[in-house]
């Protein structure tokens, strides 16, 4: 049994560089994806993820599959669409998440558009669902010094954050700055992304950012238990994808985020807190 689950990452250093990335985008992109979620902005970090495209295609194309230049180039594309949507939200009576829909669908377009007319299929491939097996050193310092600066940014501007979560009223009475830590939010949003597009590519990157968030509901009540517990499913979810991948040929990045969906779907069958099981038990106790 030892052998079966740890020996590929004692063997291969592939699989250790791809455990330890798996193991930094929990931990940066969890507790994020629960605050996305409290923020009833699930689906608007989903349209950023895709909003990172472009800018990841630009860099492709000046640099190549350089580290920095895909970087960068995502990171200024997801977070001036971020931007550009609040800013319409706000100024026209267009809601926020149809703003994001609208500019996301076409920064996905012109990401295809621009890598299929100078790239290869292959080269799509790579940026819309990852190499995570590939990840390299310099990778794993990009995606651990993320995770590292999401985390205390998160805990300098936490109250804040769950404050407008729950009371935005109540915060805007105080003069508590609120945009200014939305703005900030959405930065650390668009930079989680980036390290997850790294490792799983635009399509998967949100995956192991929501999916652990929104299983985390169903085992937890507090901000804080939920973000530890989706950071576990997430580590979980990378872990056995990669096994997986390894044992039976499967591609890696949709292994890990199959993964992750099926303890979405256990924990809404099972969860203990809101799950179908502990419903259907609750209402047989109060029929007795």
């Amino acid at each position: 049994m030892w052998h079966a689950l740890v020996g590929p990452f004692m063997e291969y250093g592939f699989m250790r560089r791809a455990l330890v990335a798996c193991l930094a985008l929990a931990i940066g992109s969890g507790p994020i994806g629960v605050l996305l979620l409290l923020r009833r902005m699930s689906l608007v970090g989903d349209a950023m993820s895709h909003a990172v495209l472009p800018g990841a295609a630009i860099g492709f194309l000046l640099a190549g599959l350089s580290l920095w230049g895909m970087t960068i180039g995502g990171f200024v594309a997801g977070l001036s669409v971020a931007i550009l949507a609040g800013v319409v939200s706000r100024n026209t009576a267009l809601r926020e998440d149809a703003s994001f829909a609208g500019f996301y669908l076409a920064s996905l377009a012109l990401g295809v558009l621009l890598v299929s007319t100078h790239g290869s299929n292959i080269d799509l491939l790579h940026i819309l669902f990852g190499t995570i097996l590939a990840v390299d050193n310099a990778s794993l310092f990009l995606v651990g010094g993320i995770a590292s600066f999401s985390t205390l940014a998160l805990l300098a501007i936490y109250r804040p954050l769950i404050l407008e979560c729950f009371d935005p009223g109540f915060l805007r009475a105080i003069g508590g700055r609120g945009s200014l830590h939305h703005l900030a939010f959405l930065v650390l949003v668009v930079m989680n992304l980036v390290a997850g597009f790294q490792a799983l590519g635009t399509l998967m990157a949100v995956g192991l950012m929501m999916l652990p968030a929104a299983s985390s509901r169903f085992w937890a009540r507090e901000v804080w238990t939920m973000a530890l517990t989706a950071m576990s499913i997430a580590f979980l979810s990378g872990f056995i994808g990669l096994l997986g991948s390894y044992r039976f040929g499967l591609p890696s990045g949709p292994a890990i985020v199959l993964t992750a969906s099926l303890f979405y779907i256990v924990s809404i069958l099972t969860g203990r807190h809101g799950g179908l099981l502990s419903q259907f038990m609750a209402g047989r106790h109060l029929t007795g």
